[in-house]
């Protein structure tokens, strides 16, 4: 569940739609051939002017065509490359003047040094903070208050995502702007400016087939697929934001069980136990799958209050349900294990992953080296075939699946997406699953492995500051037992 949560992984749902022009002269149609001179030239006019300090609140706010050019300008342009220029062309030339912050900052020491009153050095401080404040910022501003244009930004910041990540547009000025825009997105779409809604087989075709479309982590098949989860011991949530009402920004999708839930095929693939939900049968929640819609929102803590505010509901609901779990994908699980043993084919002889009787098991079923024939078995997903295969793996691959997801780190906190993001939330790493996803999404994803990070609610808040705080990870017995086994055969 890539994955900001259980799979929170963002798809675009919907074209770009920018918002709509107001009366007045239009910004240049483009042509291959763009300049960058036309580039600067709509910058200069499209971003406005960072007022004296004095003036801030009485210099009126640019006409709203300057804007507008912008986006008209912005959506011109067809070609990836063109629109990381434009971006990289606006962090670079229109952020902070350093002149005057190192002017600012100069004046806040000096007063400092002469223990001036109190009014004044604030004063002082003020002044810095206001000359910290990066001129597109303004830009960015303006334009949220035209019709669509918070869509528009979103989608920008889409865009300045995916230019990073294709190395179109790089630097500190690029990840300054990113940051800024991710900042003003969290205000925008902050929890009370979010709508939640509940998605059942006679909610609207056109959102059941967002919903459908937009299931980043289980693909939902056909009708009748959408129809099981949406139907009985199943519920869907997303939350919509005003500026785009009745549109999914992030969807999650619960199983109401019996009992935590340890494979993922029971709760997508098979039939619910009755046409009419019976609550004696209703024990736990399940978080099998959350999705962001909008690439443009990533890092924006919209899962983490989606999950808060379901959890409400289903307790209103169900007021004995008490035990709340996702079942989580492991993501990067295969990929990070097929570079341990490609590392150590490479070094004959070497062998850190599994005990001596390990590998003989597994080399009379495979009938070759341990390394070379997993290598080629967990790229393929052929080895599900095998029984004995399967057999022969689960002790060495629960545990190293299990050094993953707690031991492997980065800058102190989980390395995996998903792990992260629940240990965040306050969960509880509880329960590591064998053969949880046959899928081959499953299998080639994290060799079918799940987990279910588990939500107590009255020690959410604990080990939410733990991890966060001491970067402490809170986990099950069944988890530890695994990580001390990995430390006992393993030598990483």
């Amino acid at each position: 569940m890539r994955c900001l949560g259980p799979g929170l992984r963002a798809r675009r749902l919907f074209p770009p739609r920018y918002p709509p022009q107001p009366p007045g002269p239009r910004a240049p149609r483009l042509c291959s051939g763009l300049t960058a001179g036309a580039m600067d030239e709509l910058l200069r006019r499209a971003v406005p002017p960072t007022p004296a300090y004095e003036l801030r609140e009485k210099t009126p706010a640019p006409a709203e065509t300057q804007c507008a050019d912008f986006v008209s300008f912005y959506g011109g342009l067809g070609d990836t490359a063109q629109r990381a220029e434009l971006l990289g062309r606006l962090a670079q030339g229109f952020g902070v003047d350093h002149g005057q912050v190192a002017e600012q900052s100069a004046g806040v020491l000096q007063l400092r040094q002469q223990s001036r009153e109190v009014a004044v050095l604030l004063q002082a401080e003020d002044r810095l903070r206001y000359a910290l404040v990066p001129r597109y910022r303004g830009l960015f501003h303006h334009i949220s208050k035209l019709d669509g244009g918070v869509r528009f930004l979103v989608q920008l910041r889409a865009d300045l995502l995916e230019a990073q990540a294709l190395k179109l547009v790089e630097g500190p000025h690029v990840r300054e702007m990113n940051g800024v825009l991710k900042s003003m997105l969290s205000e925008w779409f902050s929890s009370g400016f979010l709508s939640l809604e509940r998605v059942t087989w006679h909610s609207p075709c056109e959102v059941l087939q967002k919903i459908s479309e937009c299931e980043a982590v289980h693909p939902v098949k056909n009708w009748m697929d959408m129809k099981r989860r949406v139907g009985p011991y199943r519920r869907c949530y997303f939350f919509s934001h005003c500026s785009t009402p009745g549109e999914p920004l992030v969807v999650l999708h619960v199983a109401l069980t019996g009992d935590i839930s340890n494979n993922i095929q029971g709760i997508v693939k098979e039939d619910p136990p009755s046409e009419t939900e019976e609550r004696n049968r209703i024990s736990a929640a399940v978080f099998y799958s959350i999705s962001l819609t909008q690439q443009g929102l990533q890092g924006v803590e919209l899962g983490t209050f989606l999950i808060k505010r379901v959890v409400k509901e289903l307790q209103k609901e169900f007021p004995h349900l008490e035990a709340f779990s996702s079942l989580s994908p492991i993501p990067g699980f295969t990929k990070w294990l097929l570079g341990l043993l490609n590392v150590q084919g490479k070094e004959h002889g070497r062998n850190e992953l599994f005990t001596d009787s390990e590998c003989k098991e597994i080399s009379e079923v495979t009938g070759d080296p341990v390394h070379e024939s997993l290598k080629g078995f967990l790229s393929s997903g052929e080895w599900v075939k095998s029984e004995k295969l399967v057999q022969a793996l689960q002790g060495p691959l629960m545990r190293l699946c299990a050094w993953y997801l707690y031991g492997e780190k980065h800058r102190g906190y989980a390395l995996n997406p998903v792990a992260n993001f629940h240990l965040q939330n306050g969960a509880v790493m509880w329960r590591i699953n064998w053969m949880a996803d046959s899928s081959l999404r499953g299998l080639a994803s994290s060799c079918g492995l799940m987990v279910n990070y588990r939500y107590y609610l009255e020690e959410t808040g604990t080990n939410r500051i733990a991890y966060l705080g001491s970067k402490n990870i809170k986990a099950s017995e069944q988890v530890l037992s695994l990580v001390a086994q990995f430390q006992k055969n393993s030598k990483l």
